[in-house]
């Protein structure tokens, strides 16, 4: 391996992909929300992780409202 490289002459392009990286947060979700989904993964064979984020995508893209009434 070379300890320097000549980066201009290797014509480098930038990753088509970098807008569609992850980015890792952290977040509070309930016992239960987490076993829902792992249940799901342990059927559908997707790490439960991948199935939280189809979902949530799913929403973002269909532009879904959460809708919340309080019973008094």
């Amino acid at each position: 391996m070379l300890e320097e490289y000549d980066i201009p002459n290797l014509n480098p392009r930038k990753n088509p992909y970098a807008a569609q990286l992850k980015r890792q947060i952290t977040i509070n979700i309930d016992r239960d929300t987490i076993d829902y989904f792992k249940e799901q993964s342990a059927q559908t064979g997707l790490p439960y992780q991948t199935l939280i984020n189809l979902y949530l995508r799913d929403c973002a893209v269909n532009h879904r409202v959460l809708k919340l009434t309080w019973d008094e």
